[in-house]
């Protein structure tokens, strides 16, 4: 591993992801009890903050964690290092914030 820091992070990350994962899968085991429509999705989870910070802080660990997954493994596989390896990771975490904050804006928010 580059980094102990890195390998920690990713760890703790993991270990944050595993009941935001459990508690999205109950929540669409639940959601499609007799059948669901994207009005009705929408309607229960627009204007929701709860929703919101859920899906939130869910997206943010989510691109931390798969970054420094990616870092490793362009490192390892590719040889990159340094600042060219920190921009391409960086960048790749700023697009994946923003794709899923997007996402989650577009459901929760009015």
């Amino acid at each position: 591993m580059l980094d102990l820091r890195l390998y920690m992070l990713q760890r703790i990350t993991a270990m944050f992801m595993g009941p935001f994962v459990l508690g999205h899968i109950a929540v669409m085991i639940y959601a499609i009890q007799g059948g669901l429509t994207t009005a009705e999705s929408l309607g229960r989870t627009q204007g929701g903050v709860f929703w919101f910070l859920f899906y939130g802080s869910f997206v943010i660990m989510v691109s931390v964690h798969a970054v420094i997954g990616l870092l490793v493994i362009i490192h390892e596989f590719r040889g990159v290092k340094g600042f060219a390896l920190s921009t391409i990771t960086w960048s790749i975490c700023l697009v994946f914030l923003f794709m899923g904050t997007r996402a989650v804006s577009a459901v929760t928010l009015l």
